[in-house]
């Protein structure tokens, strides 16, 4: 295991060292064991270390098509899990959809306002005519309760009908070339934003950054291929793949940048 984890950086080691104790809880219990909602970096340490046994097995869930933030279900190899194992509950937000417009920030916002831990709900999808999101049936009916409004707008909050089609995701990713000196976090920001390094580290220092969901204000912080950059106002970005150097020594990358469909 120790081979393993070197591989991950310093911060996230007490994420490590929780899905190892959730490990030793279903080998002690025998029984399966649910996380909270994860985004996909945490799922990829979950699976880095889960399955280096034969012993268990993992499944995971969010319901939307694509959906980012889902719940990890980590089981013996004996047990079947279903969809009702992952415990969760579709909502749908209605309000006056002629007057204003939500946001994905404004109910993000509003569920956290509501002393909601992140790893409570999944993925908010914004239509047109109303929105959804996912949310673990442990926190479904104080969120039914509670969640009365969204800034100044009135809501009412709904589990949604059976026949009620989900969401889909309107997202897709474009793919970029780009030649850089060092994987250094500033320095790919300044390539694909287009500004200077020092406007790239004022982004930083400021807190309107962050790496595979986590903020970062280390200008040197240390890029590597899978992680996914969002920057306040900007958009975000994947680091694709980094395809070697060239003949001067630049690093030769390959950028995913998030756009949305019109």
């Amino acid at each position: 295991m120790e081979h393993l984890i070197q591989h991950f950086r310093k911060d996230e080691q007490p994420f490590i060292e929780q899905v190892m104790s959730w490990q030793r809880e279903v080998e002690d219990r025998y029984a399966p064991k649910l996380t909270d909602f994860l985004d996909p970096r945490q799922r990829f340490i979950v699976e880095s270390i889960i399955k280096q046994s034969n012993t268990f097995k993992l499944a995971s869930a969010g319901l939307f098509e694509d959906a980012e933030r889902q719940r990890m279900f980590i089981f013996p190899d004996y047990y079947e899990p279903t969809t009702d194992d992952f415990q969760l509950t579709v909502f749908t937000i209605q309000y006056p959809t002629k007057f204003v417009q939500l946001r994905h920030q404004d109910v993000l916002g509003a569920l956290l306002s509501l002393g909601l831990d992140r790893g409570k709900f999944g993925d908010i999808r914004v239509g047109e005519q109303h929105v959804q999101f996912i949310v673990a049936n442990e926190v479904a009916d104080y969120v039914r309760l509670h969640l009365t409004g969204i800034g100044k707008v009135k809501v009412r909050v709904e589990a949604i009908k059976d026949n009620e089609p989900l969401l889909s995701n309107e997202d897709e990713w474009l793919e970029e070339s780009h030649t850089i000196s060092s994987m250094r976090l500033d320095v790919v920001m300044a390539k694909i934003l287009n500004i200077s390094r020092q406007k790239a580290q004022a982004l930083i220092t400021g807190k309107k950054v962050r790496v595979n969901w986590t903020e970062r204000e280390a200008v040197a912080f240390e890029l590597q291929e899978g992680d996914i950059l969002s920057v306040r106002g900007s958009g975000r970005f994947k680091i694709t793949m980094t395809e070697g150097r060239t003949k001067k020594d630049k690093i030769r990358l390959q950028i995913g940048r998030l756009a949305q469909k019109s």
